[in-house]
């Protein structure tokens, strides 16, 4: 099997990378998606944006999938669940944001992983499937990502993945109500096709399934 398998059903698309699925969340996933946040909540709140009130209750987790729905139809942003391979247990998210068409062919990458699934390199295979989807379908040029300089794990992962430090952005985001500087990475679809994407863990190259329209 490839790298990534990809399936289109009403523009939601569904990657199956090496041992992890992606696909965009739906209302089902309610109950498992507020258990691993609220029980990650330590391990996540020191990189996120400041949790509101009702972060975790279900009428925000339905507004959430009714944007990330118009998004992906708009095709400006894709947001991912991270399943293991019978998309039963779930393991974190990823965005695939900001997505900007034209000269520009760019796109943003968000992440986050439940405590009890960090360091086992889950990310790391989901962070590359999704790259193959923004190179090889979206047709994408650049995607970048950004962390907090303290942030040792999220330096570690995009740097395995072979994006590239291009610099230091002061008081980027607001993280957990302070602003915080932020390292700036960025995966160029030409790196990519030479290195991380290809070759990494020894995979062969992707075998993608499915065209865009």
């Amino acid at each position: 099997m490839g790298w990534l398998t990809w399936v289109q059903a009403s523009a939601q698309p569904v990657l199956n990378g090496p041992g992890i699925l992606l696909r965009m969340p739906r209302p089902g996933d309610y109950e498992r998606w507020r258990a691993l946040r609220e029980e990650s909540r330590a391990f996540l709140t020191p990189w996120e944006p400041s949790w509101s009130p009702g972060e975790l209750s279900r009428p925000a987790f339905r507004l959430r999938l009714s944007r990330y729905r118009r998004d992906a139809r708009e095709r400006g942003s894709y947001t991912f669940f991270v399943f293991d391979p019978k998309g039963q247990v779930l393991y974190g998210g990823l965005t695939l944001g900001r997505i900007q068409r034209g000269v520009a062919q760019s796109a943003t990458l968000g992440y986050w992983m439940g405590e009890r699934h960090a360091g086992r390199g889950i990310m790391s295979r989901a962070v590359r499937t999704i790259c193959i989807f923004a190179f090889e379908i979206e047709g994408l040029h650049r995607v970048e990502a950004a962390c907090v300089p303290r942030n040792g794990r999220s330096i570690g992962l995009l740097e395995s993945c072979g994006f590239r430090r291009e610099g230091h952005l002061r008081q980027y985001l607001k993280i957990a109500g302070v602003w915080e500087d932020h390292l700036l990475y960025s995966l160029l679809a030409e790196d990519w096709a030479a290195s991380a994407g290809y070759h990494a863990d020894s995979m062969s190259a992707p075998s993608l399934a499915g065209t865009r329209p």
